[in-house]
């Protein structure tokens, strides 16, 4: 009943309250975006959704127009070339993300729930599988978004994304719990702009890693 009924209400609420507070907000990133790198506002990617679904996830462009399309971040060579200095600060605080209000009112999303995959990152959508994590709606803030965001390997956020699931799956006050504290564990660190690694998943690890390697062969 949670997960049908009070979780869907839930993000109803939220988003459309969402919206309407935001939409001074919404005019004044839409007029920074476009001053900033002329072109299109809005930035749309297929994502996969639950049961491994595919919809159009929508955004606020924090990249270049010409940056290539569909190719996740840490894929890049050199992301920070492509990022737009108004995009730097949307990426760091996730007010890029606002836009997915609109998902979650469509149903393609929910509040809080594993963030969705790209179409082509097969390897977190497999990893994902092993947990029942596809299983779910993907949202906004999750579980992994409280234990590191880009800091994570991908077998590490995939297998709390899988912890999230299986809460769900216990439906009921426990599962309405869980999601408020993913939602509000997850709104101090996004204004502060912790986890959030151009470069995209594990970046850190990898960073740590190459300056472990820089000392031994000092």
């Amino acid at each position: 009943m949670y997960v049908r009924i009070v979780k869907r209400m839930i993000d109803i609420i939220v988003s459309i309250a969402g919206m309407i507070l935001a939409s001074w907000l919404y005019i004044l990133l839409i007029i920074a975006i476009e001053i900033d790198d002329p072109g299109p506002v809005f930035f749309s990617q297929e994502r996969v959704g639950k049961g491994k679904t595919h919809f159009k996830l929508y955004k606020f462009r924090s990249m270049k127009t010409s940056t290539p399309h569909d190719v996740p971040t840490h894929l890049l060579d050199d992301p920070e070339q492509y990022i737009t200095r108004v995009g730097r600060f949307l990426r760091r605080t996730s007010l890029d993300e606002i836009p997915q209000l609109f998902n979650i009112l469509k149903g393609d999303m929910s509040v809080v729930g594993p963030r969705p995959a790209l179409w082509n990152q097969y390897d977190l959508v497999e990893e994902r599988d092993k947990y029942g994590a596809n299983d779910v709606l993907p949202g906004l803030t999750g579980w992994a978004q409280i234990n590191g965001r880009d800091e994570l390997e991908i077998p590490v956020k995939a297998k709390l994304d899988g912890v999230y699931a299986n809460k769900l799956r216990e439906g009921g006050f426990r599962a309405f719990l869980f999601d408020v504290r993913c939602f509000i564990g997850t709104a101090v660190p996004a204004l502060r702009g912790d986890g959030v690694v151009e470069g995209g998943t594990g970046e850190i690890h990898k960073h740590e890693q190459d300056a472990e390697s820089g000392k031994a062969n000092e």
